[in-house]
């Protein structure tokens, strides 16, 4: 089996949305749910995925990176 060496364009979407800022705390789940047409705990789950996904590591290192970054953070402070 051959592997897919490009993002899919919801992933892609997933990782330019990660890119942006956003000015209230409910403006970014708007956004997942009008632009990806995704809930929010279904968008997280695909973004955690990601974020272990070479090809998203590849598409977009300086997003990836900060988010890994992010996360470990968190994980450590459990």
């Amino acid at each position: 089996m051959e592997e897919e060496l490009e993002l899919a364009a919801r992933e892609r979407g997933i990782l330019a949305l990660e890119r942006r800022g956003f000015p209230g705390p409910g403006a970014k789940e708007r956004a997942i749910r009008e632009e990806l047409d995704l809930s929010p705990v279904r968008y997280y789950q695909l973004l955690n995925a990601l974020l272990d996904d070479a090809r998203a590591l590849a598409h977009d290192p300086v997003t990836v990176n900060r988010l890994r970054r992010v996360r470990d953070a968190r994980r450590g402070e459990r």
